[in-house]
């Protein structure tokens, strides 16, 4: 979810999702929704390239929310803005007055500035508050999950939500120090994890404390279940010939996507019927093969898409 106007980034993928999206966006009148509106470079792309384009972008980031609508001021007869969860998607299409959409964007992930901004605690190379929050009005941090969590809750959010194999030693570390000080900070966590974590393991594979961060980024936040629940609801919404498109940036996300997908684009009806029937035919095809990844242009312009995955699909019957 990185930006132009921010650190020399772009939006990642633009080119690719403008070109997955163009198709549904022909007809008269076409809605989109950007479900991550980050600060809105693909909204930005996406207005410019679709003059009858109406754009409804949602994001729980008050500053996300700020700097997207003064980006996105020469199109403001165009768009609708709202601070709210992805998983409000349903209410907030009802609310706009477009219950049915034409497009779907979810840009998953950390924006620049969420990462760049040492205060807000998401990156493990700055030493800041432990706070990981998008949305600073809601009163769970990291710092809660930390020092609050029992041991075995701990190591679930690290196993579940970070892939950690090494979950239970770094929850019992972890509570072992919180017993003699709360742990507060991003530097202390991510010194715990990497002595919690073999010498052998810490050789290899990047900073040890990625997946821990990761795991209470999500928890945090909700994301996981944020996404199980917006991405449906953008599936429920699209007309046919509608299209959505996710980008993913670690494989919890992205398994969940695939998951989703799939559920949508399989026969439904019993096995080995002469005739297929209408009512159990798939209502969406996938568009494309798998998860593109970046390829090596769209590295060297953006570095931090090389964990991307993007995955796309068409409603292509009413259900």
């Amino acid at each position: 979810m990185t930006d132009q106007n921010t650190g020399g980034h772009v939006p990642v993928l633009l080119g690719r999702v403008l070109e997955l999206l163009a198709p549904a966006l022909t007809g008269p009148s076409p809605v989109v929704v950007d479900a991550n509106l980050g600060l809105g470079g693909h909204a930005e792309a996406i207005l410019a390239a679709h003059p009858g384009v109406h754009l409804i972008g949602i994001d729980r980031d008050p500053f996300a929310i700020e700097h997207s609508t003064a980006r996105l001021a020469p199109y403001a007869a165009r768009t609708t803005i709202v601070r709210a969860v992805s998983s409000d998607l349903e209410r907030v299409l009802a609310d706009s007055g477009h219950p049915v959409i034409n497009g779907a964007l979810f840009d998953l992930g950390v924006s620049s500035p969420q990462l760049d901004e040492a205060d807000r605690g998401f990156a493990y190379s700055y030493d800041a508050p432990l706070d990981m929050r998008m949305d600073r009005d809601q009163e769970l941090t990291a710092a809660d999950v930390v020092n609050t969590y029992e041991p075995r809750d701990l190591a679930r959010v690290l196993r579940d939500f970070g892939e950690e194999r090494f979950a239970a030693r770094i929850a019992e570390r972890v509570a072992k120090e919180r017993a003699v000080e709360p742990i507060t900070s991003t530097k202390r966590l991510a010194d715990l994890v990497r002595e919690a974590i073999p010498a052998a393991t810490r050789r290899t594979g990047g900073n040890p404390a990625k997946r821990t961060f990761q795991a209470l980024r999500i928890e945090v936040n909700a994301e996981l279940a944020a996404l199980d629940v917006a991405l449906p609801a953008s599936l429920d919404a699209l007309a046919v010939g509608g299209r959505v498109v996710v980008l993913s940036y670690h494989s919890l996300e992205d398994r969940l996507t695939k998951q989703v997908l799939a559920a949508r684009t399989r026969e439904t009806g019993p096995p080995g019927l002469p005739v297929p029937l209408e009512a159990h035919q798939p209502r969406f095809r996938h568009l494309t093969r798998g998860a593109e990844l970046p390829d090596d242009d769209e590295l060297a312009r953006n570095p931090r898409a090389a964990s991307a995955r993007l995955r796309a699909a068409e409603r292509i019957r009413q259900g």
